[in-house]
């Protein structure tokens, strides 16, 4: 019957819809996730492989629903069946965690399809601001915004240049340090690598390389010298 074909339009149609929206949830995510752990290697050709890929699904998702065999999602009506305040599994897997319960308090948001009260009435205010404004006033705007913008981009121009030449000279600047050379100095400072046994000893035991014809004891001890005694004096 005619009904029975509609109702396979709609399941067909919407199962593409389904598709495509999470095709496109995907890539969102793909996206977001790019910008928030691999901001530091991102670079602008990749972000816009991307975008483009972002707006390819929506691409296809518009002409899935632009489609003359397409059902006027419009002229219908989603209504729930059951509502409970309890925890509903298949609610919470079909929603992949998200929405939990589908109670009385919950459902007015989960099933909108207008804008928010509030969110209304602000874009009815901006509209009628932006109808009330005349066109001389408004090219003005337009005018000092793109003053800004264009002051912006030279800022941003010239500091890149600025990165770009400071960088191209640190390149090409000679190397004056040996990380080698580093590594060798701290450890023979720090653990003794390197260095001679009999060097390391004296350092170690207090005791500093004099002449033969003298002998030096430890800090506080008074210095002799062959043919004195304890005073200084002859024996």
């Amino acid at each position: 019957s005619k009904m029975q074909r509609e109702e396979k339009q709609l399941d067909s149609a919407l199962e593409a819809i389904i598709m495509r929206v999470n095709d496109l949830k995907t890539a969102i995510a793909a996206m977001i996730f790019k910008l928030e752990h691999e901001y530091e290697t991102l670079n602008w050709p990749n972000f816009l492989d991307n975008f483009a890929l972002i707006s390819g699904h929506l691409t296809s998702l518009s002409k899935i629903l632009g489609h003359d065999k397409a059902p006027n999602l419009r002229n219908l009506t989603v209504l729930p069946l059951r509502l409970s305040p309890e925890k509903d599994d298949e609610l919470l897997r079909l929603t992949e965690g998200r929405i939990p319960t589908f109670a009385h308090d919950l459902v007015p948001d989960y099933l909108r399809t207008k804008v928010e009260p509030q969110a209304e009435q602000k874009m009815i205010q901006l509209e009628a601001k932006a109808a009330n404004l005349n066109y001389e006033t408004s090219h003005k705007q337009v005018a000092q915004y793109t003053k800004v913008i264009n002051h912006v981009w030279d800022i941003a121009n010239k500091a890149r240049e600025e990165w770009e030449s400071e960088a191209g000279s640190r390149a090409t600047q000679a190397q004056t340090s040996s990380t080698a050379d580093t590594h060798a100095l701290v450890a023979a400072v720090g653990m003794g690598k390197g260095l001679k046994s009999d060097s390391v000893q004296m350092v170690q035991s207090g005791v500093n390389s004099v002449p033969s014809g003298m002998m030096v004891g430890r800090p506080g001890n008074q210095q002799q010298t062959p043919g004195q005694g304890s005073l200084g004096n002859p024996p």
